[in-house]
């Protein structure tokens, strides 16, 4: 089940300290923007794989097209485990991870046109882009080719040559143009994840065609696969989960699949060979991709968003035998992760989380890489 809690609405009002520990220069009615950075509370590893710590970092100076969230929740994701592991290369440390944001805007700049205080904002993976080569032209800002490239959430480094921190924390600052609006009936806990578990399977779904008529499976359902159900079920799709074994079926069949098959068992890939339009592949294991590849029709794809710590093999048969194709997808741009939370909002999709406080998010790192998470932990920053 689904657990909610009521958000706030945030109103004008001179910041001084909060009970998140936020401590901020003074504004006045949230439209004049700060002279300073400010000093606001978040959760950080101060060197890789070390446990994450109550401490303080430096937000920015709030700009002329910046605004002011007042973080109200924050999921964790797989890749924030990965990133303070540094399983996918260096990190920058001390690092505050999070790219699952969902809050309330306290602050605008004196630029702003697109927001208001007490507006319902998300912000996902990044948080800046180049803005002008072709990709951020088209909306394709994850795969910014332009100078500095995309400038992610955290673990990056922002055009101001600093690092960035990201949601676990009790405030944020951005750029007007890289927040998005969360529709009023979705409640922030359970629309935090949307921001990248959501969008990084809505984007394939939507790309290659996911809908009525079609066959799409779903390999893994944890975080992200869960949502990937969701969403291919809701777009008219015939969804079937392939997963290791049938400990979550009843999970699957309530979520909106169709069908669930153990790929543990042979008759799985023989039974289904040839099946299906779309697979998307959710999982970081290492998996015999030419095997789920024998699952697809002619023409049919499969889409890669797990990302696995070592390169992965295929037979070129598996692709050549069906002109079958293996493609990837990461997130989704601005204009998609909008198109994503404005359909969820249509559809009444959120996901399945479970609520903890800033002080298990250790424990629940532990959880995670234990496979015990239905389907994904979201921090309540007020316990920040």
């Amino acid at each position: 089940m689904t657990n909610t809690t009521t958000d706030a609405t945030t109103t004008n009002a001179t910041n001084t300290t909060n009970t998140t520990g936020t401590t901020a220069d003074t504004a006045t009615n949230g439209s004049e923007p700060h002279l300073t950075t400010r000093t606001v509370a978040a959760y950080a590893a101060a060197e890789p794989d070390a446990p994450l710590e109550r401490t303080t970092v430096t937000r920015r100076a709030v700009g002329e097209h910046d605004i002011v969230i007042d973080i109200r929740f924050s999921g964790i994701c797989h890749s924030d485990i990965h990133q303070v592991g540094e399983d996918w290369g260096t990190g920058i440390f001390p690092m505050v991870p999070g790219h699952e944001i969902a809050g309330v805007v306290s602050e605008v700049g004196p630029g702003v046109t697109r927001w208001r205080v007490g507006d319902r904002v998300g912000v996902g993976c990044f948080v800046d882009s180049c803005r002008e080569c072709d990709n951020c032209r088209a909306g394709l800002q994850q795969y910014c080719t332009g100078l500095g490239g995309t400038v992610f959430t955290y673990n990056s480094t922002g055009k101001d040559g600093l690092p960035t921190y990201g949601g676990y924390s009790s405030e944020l600052v951005v750029d007007e143009a890289y927040a998005l609006r969360i529709p009023d009936n979705l409640p922030l806990d359970a629309a935090a994840p949307l921001l990248c578990a959501g969008v990084t399977l809505y984007s394939p779904l939507a790309h290659w065609g996911a809908g009525p008529g079609r066959k799409v499976a779903v390999v893994g359902l944890g975080g992200l696969g869960h949502m990937g159900v969701k969403i291919a079920h809701a777009m008219g799709a015939e969804v079937t989960v392939l997963s290791q074994s049938l400990r979550k079926r009843e999970d699957g069949l309530k979520l909106g699949a169709d069908h669930y098959r153990a790929t543990s068992d042979p008759a799985t890939f023989t039974e289904l060979a040839g099946s299906f339009d779309l697979i998307v592949n959710t999982v970081s294991a290492d998996l015999d991709l030419s095997a789920y590849l024998g699952l697809l029709r002619t023409d049919g794809v499969m889409v890669q968003v797990g990302a696995p710590e070592k390169p992965v093999t295929v037979n070129a048969h598996a692709l050549l035998n069906g002109r079958r194709s293996l493609a990837g997808s990461m997130i989704g741009g601005l204009p998609a992760t909008q198109e994503m939370l404005d359909f969820c909002g249509e559809h009444g999709i959120t996901a399945e989380i479970e609520l903890i406080r800033a002080d298990q998010i250790n424990e629940a790192y532990r959880r995670v890489l234990s496979g015990d998470v239905r389907f994904r932990f979201v921090i309540d920053a007020a316990t920040i």
